[in-house]
């Protein structure tokens, strides 16, 4: 039968379809939660498509509630709930979830379904390969995606997936639906893993795209290609890659598997034009999607001037590091619209910032943060707690960081090693991870993981209790801090999202209240 189907998909497709899909991953802890957002690996794709072939394609973020469509909760609400309704849907064939993504492919009827995956949403990409085969065995389902290339084994060890794109999709997506449409094998497209005589074969690697400016803007393909586009709020459009690749070696990061850490920049020209379009259809806060934000600083000042001058009005985010923010990019930024920063501090302790290679000290974080607000832009401060390393002195070094850094918001995640990452290595080589390691269980939002050798585990789950109560406490603390930035920036968009963000939180406290809910089920 596996050999009848490998045949199968190598046939011409009798309606050249093509689905491009963003696996469900917040669905699966709640109804309220969705992703409102049209991802750019979608649109990238989608756009892709349209302007290089003669194929039908829809793009389907399958993370999206149309019924919610508002409706986001952060990570430390991850953390705190909904880790059992997570795993119970993952593992349901009959949740409401996958009855509506069953609907989906099967209203379009696609030839080919393209799985756009990190290894968080990994198992909830193989359930969608299983549908899309259910409906039609002739499907050729490819996986793209960090874990495409990190875990590529694992990946095609999905009898449901047939194929995986290693690296960058968009050139490889195209020639491989030309390939398919003219009958011809995979083993004619660059850039692929694929199955064959039951191991995994490769196809020679694909350089990635020389000049990014070629490539379509994501959203203006949605009005053509996005399921219930009707039903997303214009600010989910304002999603924006200025450049492709980080330089930096973070061992936890899966990003350099798929850009490389060579750095690719868009023209500031082409950025610009691309944010014009988007005023034109009423984005307001674009927020930009890079790695890393600003480490160049002579393309910040050419970026951030036209932004300017011709994008009078527009309010944007980004994320940085601690070593590019220095007062001069700062100032150019803030006064181009730049009206948040988010900054990847992580730990506390310097050894273990070391240890993950991370670049900076936590002083240099104190400092890099108070540059961003004596500047009058909101910053916030990404930490993770549980590195292979950590023990509990450390992460005690990064509660005190928390709370005594100057973060208008706070974000907490515990740490996991995904598989091909250089510190899942490290945690095999501690004891903390073995052959039987689950990614279905295990997320930066899993109450279950814990991968330090140095913390017994019922210990380290009563610390992530602590820390994230700690980041509770301080970013509501931060609140009018916050309100009197928005409001200096006339940001009344904005301003409208943390009243709803505030509304949904209060919600969610007397929910939690009246049902009796506890972090992690405890008192």
């Amino acid at each position: 039968m596996g050999m009848r189907q490998s045949q199968q998909v190598e046939m011409s497709p009798p309606h050249k379809r093509v689905m491009i899909i963003a696996p469900p991953f917040n669905r699966l802890y709640h109804d309220n939660f969705s992703q409102v957002k049209f991802p750019l690996a979608l649109g990238y794709l989608s756009g892709a498509v349209l302007k290089w072939t003669n194929w039908e394609v829809q793009a389907y973020n399958a993370d999206f509630n149309p019924k919610k469509a508002a409706i986001t909760l952060d990570n430390t609400t991850r953390i705190r709930d909904g880790m059992d309704r997570y795993l119970r849907t993952l593992e349901d064939p009959a949740a409401p979830i996958w009855t509506e993504i069953r609907s989906a492919i099967t209203e379009f009827d696609p030839d080919v379904v393209g799985l756009s995956s990190k290894t968080q949403d990994f198992p909830s990409a193989m359930r969608v390969a299983r549908i899309a085969k259910e409906h039609n065995g002739g499907t050729l389902v490819v996986l793209g995606g960090p874990h495409a290339t990190l875990s590529t084994e694992t990946a095609l060890d999905c009898p449901d997936i047939d194929a995986a794109v290693l690296g960058e999709g968009e050139t490889t997506l195209v020639e491989l639906l030309k390939a398919r449409q003219g009958g011809a094998p995979l083993s004619e497209v660059a850039g692929l893993a694929y199955r064959r005589d039951g191991r995994t074969a490769f196809t020679p690697p694909r350089a990635n795209i020389p000049d990014l400016d070629e490539l379509p803007f994501p959203a203006e393909a949605a009005p053509r290609v996005l399921r219930d586009y009707e039903r997303y709020p214009a600010e989910a459009f304002g999603y924006v890659f200025s450049a492709r690749g980080c330089p930096y070696s973070c061992t936890f990061c899966e990003s350099k598997a798929i850009w490389t850490q060579k750095t690719r920049w868009r023209s500031p020209a082409n950025v610009v034009s691309e944010l014009k379009a988007l005023m034109d259809r009423d984005v307001k806060y674009v927020y930009f999607d890079d790695d890393t934000f600003g480490i160049d600083p002579r393309y910040i000042e050419e970026l951030c001037g036209l932004i300017e001058t011709e994008c009078s009005g527009l309010k944007w985010g980004c994320e940085i590091t601690v070593g590019v923010v220095k007062e001069r990019s700062i100032e150019h930024m803030r006064r181009s619209g730049c009206v948040r920063v988010n900054i990847g501090v992580e730990s506390g302790n310097n050894r273990i910032l070391r240890g993950v290679k991370k670049g900076h000290t936590i002083e240099k974080a104190y400092a890099a943060m108070d540059i961003c607000r004596r500047k009058g832009v909101e910053v916030g401060a990404f930490f993770m707690v549980g590195f292979p390393e950590e023990t509990e002195e450390t992460l005690r070094d990064t509660l005190t960081a928390i709370e005594r850094i100057h973060a208008d918001t706070i974000m907490l995640g515990i740490f996991t090693p995904y598989p091909g990452s250089e510190l899942f290595q490290v945690c095999k080589e501690l004891g903390v991870v073995d052959d039987d390691f689950d990614i279905a269980i295990h997320n930066h939002q899993s109450p279950k993981s814990c991968f330090t050798a140095f913390i017994p585990p019922d210990r380290f789950k009563e610390l992530v209790r602590e820390a994230a109560s700690l980041v509770a406490r301080k970013n509501s603390r931060s609140r009018w801090r916050r309100l009197s930035l928005i409001l200096l920036h006339r940001d009344l968009h904005r301003m409208k999202s943390m009243l709803l963000h505030f509304l949904r939180s209060r919600a969610a406290w007397y929910s939690k209240r009246i049902l009796g809910r506890r972090l992690f089920g405890t008192s």
